[in-house]
């Protein structure tokens, strides 16, 4: 399986005006602008720290996963959510060959957790040996800043801020998230089932 981000969370929605007064950076100096590049990057930074902790894409953009079997051909379990649309799926077979299946052939079965590509008959089509089937689609919570929830919102501020304040830091555990983001996302979580037990 691999998924791919086919496009990239635009400039114009990351909220770098906001968070310029969240660390209460000076202003009404010649150089304002010169921290921009660096505050997008701390920006981009926290928000992927927070969909990878989550399993969901907070600003909308596109994606293609490609999958060498299906796990379920009765409907098979999307990588991220939420999924906003299903725009093609492409099977290969083992020598690159392309064939597009028809939009009518499958459906998006839309859900905040766990969003399934569905066929319109009994079973998805098959993927023969060798072969791989490509789903485009887009996902994302918002399509822009002002479309998050407020408090996914917040804790993408505290994060990048934890960024730009430790940047120069070695000694942090891996994947160290502040505890006021942990409990910010902790309802956004996706629950995850095996052997009976929500994990």
């Amino acid at each position: 399986m691999m998924l791919i981000e086919e496009t990239t969370i635009p400039v114009t929605a990351l909220p770098v005006e906001q968070f310029k007064a969240h660390m209460r950076l000076g202003s009404g100096f010649a150089d304002d602008g010169g921290q921009d590049a660096a505050l997008r990057g701390f920006l981009v930074a926290a928000i992927a720290a927070i969909e990878a902790r989550i399993g969901k894409v907070l600003i909308t953009r596109e994606f293609s996963w490609t999958v060498n079997s299906w796990r379920d051909r009765a409907g098979e379990v999307l990588p991220v959510s939420p999924v906003r649309t299903v725009s093609s799926l492409v099977l290969s077979n083992a020598v690159g060959t392309e064939t597009v299946v028809a939009a009518e052939d499958y459906r998006l079965e839309k859900d905040s957790q766990r969003p399934r590509l569905r066929p319109d008959g009994a079973l998805l089509p098959v993927i023969v040996t060798g072969g791989s089937a490509k789903i485009s689609f887009s996902a994302g919570m918002a399509v822009d800043w002002g479309g998050l929830p407020a408090d996914l919102g917040h804790a993408v501020l505290l994060l990048a801020a934890h960024y730009y304040e430790y940047r120069d830091e070695t000694a942090l555990s891996d994947g160290c998230m502040p505890f006021g983001v942990t409990s910010l996302i902790q309802r956004y979580r996706t629950m995850r089932f095996g052997l009976g037990a929500a994990q």
